[in-house]
């Protein structure tokens, strides 16, 4: 791991289980980290909200609890995810409760049924069993997910580890919205007066209004040197975004792990604050060119792994840093 995390202490994580409905609370050293959310009426589950190590919030609020300034477009948009746009010809990506009932039937859900483990510790950790079905709740997927939670003074770090395993031929057709996703508070938005339009799979046109705020001060850098919108589309073994968030300086990056299909990812990075990592976009992402499909016969099963690293704390993780801690990681 990177120098500037070994000086750091490793501060305890707690993992426990809330007392309100489907909720997971995540703390470290005392502070809340972030909680995992997982009622059905989420249509997927998600890690909401995501703090920084000095409390600031680092996702959107909208749409569960909205703050002044938050954008309000994509309300399939919460906190931390996973899930893709074209899986057998369903929408897993896009759906929330802006889809009307009678369109229900062309998206997919990701219904998760057990919590696994918890443990609290110097690493926190947390497993679930969920299944990617139609709305019949037919199982097209099972997903077996575990997360685990560290941190320290400045800096807090999530580690993903998802396989899926097909319960009928899965078939994940290249396309621009997956896999890991992230939607970003409103001052790590690169700054835009202008407004923009976005078109998913199924032609559905989503308008993002420009903003007149000083708010958003972010902008993204990958490990290939893309940096602000020119992020978007391009491969890279990690990115990171970063703004002034008041008065301190905070960045997150998302770290590919070797492994992973069609390694090293491209990023969905979008300047308005989805930050995601999607190696099936291949088409889109190459204008063309080339594609990534990725077909799984019944019972067999893929693992996608990435970190994601939030920092905070007068200045953000280097790019030094940043390569240091995704080769140790590759060697996980």
């Amino acid at each position: 791991m990177a120098a500037s995390t070994f000086a750091q202490k490793a501060l305890p994580v707690t993992v426990v289980k809330s007392g309100k409905g489907n909720k997971i609370d995540i703390s470290i050293g005392g502070k809340p980290f972030t909680s995992f959310l997982y009622p059905d009426t989420l249509e997927k589950p998600v890690l909401y909200p995501v703090h920084a190590a000095n409390g600031t919030v680092v996702t959107r609020g909208f749409p569960l609890n909205p703050q002044p300034g938050d954008p309000t477009d994509h309300p399939h948009h919460i906190g931390i995810w996973f899930n893709f746009e074209n899986l057998n010809g369903l929408d897993f990506w896009n759906n929330s409760y802006a889809i009307a009932a009678a369109k229900k039937s062309q998206y997919g859900w990701v219904r998760t049924d057990k919590i696994l483990e918890t443990k609290s510790g110097n690493t926190g950790v947390l497993s679930y069993h969920a299944n990617w079905t139609n709305q019949a709740k037919e199982v097209i997927l099972e997903e077996t997910t575990r997360f685990e939670f560290s941190g320290s003074g400045n800096q807090r770090i999530i580690d993903r580890i998802t396989t899926l395993k097909a319960d009928m031929e899965a078939k994940f057709n290249d396309a621009k919205d997956g896999m890991l996703g992230l939607r970003l508070a409103h001052a790590l938005q690169i700054p835009t007066t202008e407004d923009q339009k976005f078109t998913d799979d199924k032609g559905i046109v989503t308008v993002v209004k420009g903003g007149t705020d000083k708010i958003p001060n972010g902008t993204y850098l990958t490990s290939a040197g893309k940096t602000g919108n020119d992020a978007w589309s391009t491969r890279g073994v990690w990115c990171k975004v970063y703004a002034k968030m008041g008065a301190d300086s905070v960045s997150i990056s998302i770290i590919d792990h070797p492994k992973n299909p069609n390694y090293p990812t491209f990023w969905h990075a979008r300047g308005y604050g989805l930050f995601a990592a999607n190696p099936l976009g291949e088409k889109i992402f190459t204008n063309g060119k080339s594609a990534k499909n990725l077909t799984l016969q019944k019972g067999e099963s893929v693992t996608f792994k990435y970190r994601i690293v939030i920092d905070n704390g007068g200045k953000t993780i280097s790019a030094k840093d940043l390569n240091e801690m995704a080769a140790a990681y590759g060697m996980k």
